[in-house]
């Protein structure tokens, strides 16, 4: 808005109109930096901002994805059809999530592609998951399945959880240097 006005994005989108055109404006005005979105309403705490789906909905997504990949492989002896579900969870946990996790940690303020994202994370997944089974390789419990799933499951869990918290002090600076303006402007 060019006068710096300060309104809702209830209030922005009814001056638009309703529909499609109106939803289109505003993210045209978002992408060319014509408006500012921001939350009225922004997490004070680290256990709010991390309870708050709109800030780290991709944290739990990530851990039930580690969830299920670990239950997947301890349920498999006992449900036969689980093996699949153990083979997608279990690739997905050791070729992206790891990656992601620590993509999410070295970029807590965004600022990559998707694609760059992507292939990041596969990339570092690739070149991680071996080195923790080299050191695990140097421990008296080896390479074997039990050790690999804890060892990726705490590395995963505990880097998205500095990733987590990377990203919510990202958060609170950004607000102490808007000092605190609500709205969208």
């Amino acid at each position: 808005m060019r006068n710096r006005e300060v309104t809702t994005l209830e209030e922005y989108v009814g001056r638009l109109g309703r529909g499609y055109r109106a939803l289109r404006a505003v993210y045209e005005d978002f992408a060319s930096g014509r408006i500012r979105l921001v939350d009225p309403d922004p997490p004070v705490t680290f256990a709010e901002y991390v309870v708050r789906l709109e800030y780290s909905l991709w944290f739990w997504t990530l851990l039930t994805l580690v969830a299920v990949a670990v239950a997947s492989v301890y349920l498999s002896d006992l449900l036969p059809p689980i093996t699949y579900v153990r083979y997608v969870a279990g690739s997905i946990l050791v070729l992206f999530a790891v990656g992601y996790a620590t993509v999410e940690a070295l970029y807590p303020e965004g600022g990559l592609s998707d694609l760059e994202v992507l292939a990041l994370s596969i990339g570092l997944s690739l070149a991680l998951v071996p080195l923790i089974g080299l050191v695990l390789n140097y421990t008296p419990w080896g390479i074997r399945l039990g050790p690999v799933l804890v060892s990726l499951t705490i590395y995963t869990a505990s880097v998205a959880l500095a990733a987590e918290y990377r990203k919510y002090s990202h958060l609170r600076s950004r607000q102490a240097v808007q000092g605190g303006r609500q709205g969208l402007g």
